[in-house]
């Protein structure tokens, strides 16, 4: 009789049951990281708020496409929060904010950003102007802008931007486009209006205005000057953010909301799991219950289980989800309670049967004569013998779990506030993903959901000459 060691054994001597282990390891690793690192609310607050994602480019591929010869502008997210000088002025105070970067792309930025965060004052209201000084040392007046006043009743001290930072795209903005307007037909000789430069005011600000090539980058050094003018020391702002849009970003790029992709599809790892094994789990103990009690009890109570049985096997399952949507809302937990609900009677058929076969063995009789109880028999004597097969089965029900959830949630029948990998699919497709060419936003959480599944198919196959001693090697 093999002992548990020879069945690792042969488990493990299979190339299959190698892979499959090396791999599970490796992503339940990924989903403990996760687990400890991520905010339990990470769906509601981060990955489903646009505001937190506002400083990230849009639909931008990963940055290692760059070794493909693509041409890339790096995404910088520049935070201010000492000035590197004071300078009074009669009765203000200026503090200059400074930072100093080389630019070498061929391209200009995507966009440009300035955000401030917790603005206080005491008196009259601060002022805050933004200037980008060219390699050509030519200083160009970007922005500038009076902190709002106090309102009437209001009393100081004042503070403004706390709950959400005032945030300005400077690429489509008109007032940024004014201030450059006297710039740009200097530098191209030429009469512009607002009109023809707003929404682009990124390209103008960084062109060479060759006369040979009016879209030629100029590169070099560029130093962004921010200063921030109070009347008063005891004014005050906590941040100064700009942010220069790059190109590409992150290991996988990011989605049409500027959410980072890889970000989104760590998540779902232990999300991933968590759906597999536990739906896998029930379902398999809830079968295999009813099928034991089934088949050794009979009479009544087995025609009650297997018409119970085969009335949940006909049901469709998609109207019954729909319905259940409907009234609950999309929730992860009615997902896996519907899969529950309507896998294990498949299972508690098979094992009826199975049962049937048992009923009749010596060991069983043995233990009627002994006067064994009905239940010690069904756990002691009947489980044992299905314990390989229902194992199996529990592994083959994970990776089926995944998929049926990946499958609703591309149909939209996913918890949208929980960054499942069918939901970033689902997200990708409903957004034309697959029609514009983001391939990074589709492939990746593909290939994981049938890695995922392939896992458990390699250990349900190294797991084969163990439930079924025929074929194990010789």
């Amino acid at each position: 009789m093999s002992t548990n060691r020879d069945n690792l054994k042969e488990f493990f001597s299979s190339t299959s049951g190698k892979i499959g282990s090396i791999l599970l390891v490796l992503f339940i690793l990924i989903s403990v990281f996760v687990v400890f690192t991520y905010p339990l609310n990470f769906g509601n607050t981060i990955w489903s708020n646009p505001a937190y994602w506002s400083d990230y480019p849009k639909s931008a591929p990963p940055t290692w496409i760059s070794i493909f010869g693509n041409e890339n502008v790096e995404h910088q997210i520049i935070d201010f929060t000492s000035p590197v000088d004071i300078v009074p002025i009669s009765n203000q105070e200026q503090r200059l904010y400074s930072y100093t970067f080389n630019y070498d792309s061929n391209i200009s930025p995507t966009f440009l950003s300035l955000s401030m965060y917790d603005v206080v004052y005491h008196d009259r209201p601060p002022t805050i102007s933004v200037s980008i000084l060219r390699p050509d040392n030519e200083e160009v007046l970007i922005y500038r802008e009076v902190i709002s006043p106090p309102r009437p009743g209001e009393e100081g001290p004042y503070i403004r931007y706390s709950d959400s930072p005032f945030r300005i795209n400077l690429s489509g903005d008109k007032s940024v486009s004014s201030n450059l307007i006297q710039f740009v037909q200097d530098k191209s000789n030429s009469q512009i209006s607002v009109n023809d430069i707003v929404g682009s005011n990124e390209k103008y600000i960084f062109s060479a205005f060759s006369p040979t090539d009016s879209q030629e980058i100029l590169t070099g050094e560029y130093k962004i000057l921010i200063k921030f003018v109070t009347n008063s020391e005891n004014d005050s702002i906590s941040k100064i953010r700009f942010v220069l849009g790059g190109s590409s970003y992150g290991l996988l790029g990011t989605d049409s909301l500027g959410r980072n992709i890889s970000v989104g599809l760590l998540f779902g790892f232990p999300i991933a799991l968590l759906i597999g094994l536990t739906t896998s789990t029930i379902t398999t103990m809830i079968g295999t219950a009813m099928g034991i009690i089934s088949g050794y009890t009979g009479g009544r109570t087995d025609t009650i289980i297997q018409r119970f049985s085969d009335t949940l096997s006909n049901i469709p399952l998609l109207p019954i989800l729909l319905f259940l949507i409907f009234i609950f809302g999309p929730q992860l937990w009615l997902v896996m309670t519907i899969l529950v609900l309507f896998g294990w009677p498949g299972l508690t058929i098979i094992i009826r049967s199975m049962v049937l076969q048992i009923n009749s063995s010596q060991s069983i009789e043995a233990a009627k004569s002994l006067g064994a109880s009905k239940w010690r028999i069904m756990y002691r004597h009947i489980f044992p013998q299905l314990a390989p097969f229902i194992f199996a089965q529990l592994v083959f029900f994970t990776p089926a779990a995944i998929l049926a959830e990946a499958s609703l949630s591309f149909l939209g029948l996913g918890d949208p506030s929980i960054p499942t990998w069918g939901q970033i699919l689902e997200n990708g497709f409903r957004t034309g993903g697959v029609y514009i060419g983001y391939w990074w936003w589709i492939l990746p959480p593909g290939l994981l959901i049938v890695i995922t599944a392939m896992i458990f198919v390699f250990i349900a196959l190294a797991l084969e000459p163990v439930v079924n001693p025929k074929l194990k090697k010789m």
